[in-house]
């Protein structure tokens, strides 16, 4: 029988009353008070996971995949309820393509080379505890994503979330402690405060058994991490460009870059977040994004209404971040029809909408004169995050031109942006892109040492 939204609500009231938090540290799976305390007892469920083998990890991965399946629909409202962003439907996918597609212990690999003078074998050592901090656009995914890769890896980790996200995240935390010992595991594979702060991000990235530090999300906090002293994996900020040709597809270019900008309501970091259009198609895009993808076409006085209300005093309105076209037309005094997904206008590159990254299903479309044009106006949108861009066009030279011109982590290529995390596309799933500090889409292993074993004048056979 379907789940219908009532049924759904009264499942997440009945967990949520479950999840209410014990006075003692730890009264629930991973969830403490104090954050030296959670360290600890990471610190202590590490000293077990270093000695698991392979086949006992996998087997704990396993257990997280099926209760994320179990629960994607449970994870996606409590997100969409608690945070405000996004979409429950959309948010399942991800759930799914989490529990799918993220990599587990069979990229933790072993490099072998001989010579004269005998063996040395390249083998991926565990960092130990790993301090993750969080985002509230993608709260419980993050989390549920980093713990495969970081226990595949051999690792335990310490989560500093969000504090607009904390109820998902702590159910997320709870799920992967009882995967663990249902696998016959330590609990305490990953572990929060049941109250983040930046008192508690503070103490997690300063502690003395914390060598690794993982953050995901704005500037701010990567360079935050970045700064601390240890080693850093900043998965940061985007704005990107979806540059189209005259001799792409039009008609499917447009309804791909529709399909990718609105996903989670444009919420993932490399959905796109701009067009730049060759002059002689620009018409021809603009009629099969209103007329066949449901796009509002915004006047003038709609694009200055939307700038004062989505960049309220010049800065990004949490408040409109994630959410749907219909509620921000809604913001500014415009009752659209229901179906409609996406807004759209024309503007110059400059436009505040446009060179800003909104997470928002609101796209610019800057005209470009021909291809070269096209090519610096996109690199110049992305603006040097190196993170993601993605380009509709049959001309294999100038997608490689422009490859190698905006030089970004994630290049999609004919196709909506979401094929870069594997939905409809050839890749793995992460919600961890380091593109600021060049590890790129994260799995297990970035999440490692590398071992140098040498063996002197023995076991060569040549």
């Amino acid at each position: 029988m379907p789940i219908s939204d009532s049924m759904v609500q009264e499942i997440v009231q009945e967990v949520m009353a479950k999840m209410q938090i014990a006075d003692a540290p730890g009264g629930k799976h991973g969830i403490f008070k104090d954050m030296n305390d959670a360290i600890e007892a990471a610190k202590k469920a590490e000293t077990v996971v270093k000695r698991m083998s392979m086949d006992q990890r996998e087997k704990i991965i396993g257990i997280i995949r099926r209760k994320i399946r179990e629960n994607a629909e449970i994870l996606a409202r409590m997100g969409v309820d608690e945070t405000g962003m996004g979409n429950v439907g959309d948010k399942i996918i991800k759930h799914h393509l989490v529990a799918d597609k993220t990599p587990g212990t069979e990229v933790i690999t072993t490099r072998a080379f001989s010579g004269d003078r005998g063996l040395t074998l390249i083998e991926m050592g565990p960092w130990g505890v790993i301090g993750a901090i969080t985002p509230s656009t993608n709260p419980s995914e993050t989390v549920l994503c980093n713990t495969i890769g970081m226990l595949a890896a051999g690792n335990t980790v310490v989560f500093n979330p969000h504090p607009g996200a904390t109820k998902t995240t702590i159910f997320a935390i709870n799920l992967v402690n009882e995967a663990s010992l249902e696998g016959g595991g330590p609990d305490n594979i990953a572990v929060t405060v049941e109250k983040p702060t930046l008192e508690t991000s503070s103490i997690m990235m300063k502690h003395k058994d914390i060598q690794l530090i993982v953050a995901t999300g704005g500037p701010g906090v990567v360079t935050a991490v970045l700064s601390s002293g240890k080693r850093g994996i900043g998965a940061g900020a985007g704005n990107p460009p979806a540059l189209v040709d005259e001799t792409a597809d039009i008609e499917k270019a447009a309804r791909d870059i529709v399909n990718g900008c609105t996903f989670d309501n444009n919420l993932p970091c490399i959905a796109e977040k701009e067009i730049v259009c060759v002059s002689s198609v620009m018409d021809e895009l603009m009629h099969y994004l209103i007329n066949d993808n449901d796009c509002y076409l915004a006047s003038k006085e709609e694009q200055d209404k939307l700038v004062n209300v989505c960049l309220a005093g010049g800065k990004l309105n949490r408040k409109c971040v994630g959410r749907s076209a219909k509620a921000l037309l809604a913001m500014i005094g415009v009752n659209a029809p229901a179906n409609i997904r996406c807004i759209v206008f024309e503007g110059e590159k400059e436009h505040p909408l446009i060179t800003t990254e909104l997470m928002m299903p609101i796209l610019g479309v800057v005209r470009a004169k021909d291809f070269d044009d096209a090519l610096e106006k996109a690199v110049w949108l992305e603006h040097g995050n190196h993170h993601s861009a993605h380009i509709h066009s049959k001309n294999v030279d100038r997608i490689t031109r422009y490859a190698k011109a905006i030089d970004t982590t994630i290049l999609v290529k004919n196709g909506p942006s979401y094929a870069a995390l594997g939905f409809g596309g050839e890749s793995y799933c992460t919600f961890s892109i380091a593109s600021r500090t060049g590890d790129g889409l994260t799995d297990a292993s970035s999440f490692v040492k590398k071992r140098h074993c040498i063996m002197s004048d023995a076991l060569c056979i040549r």
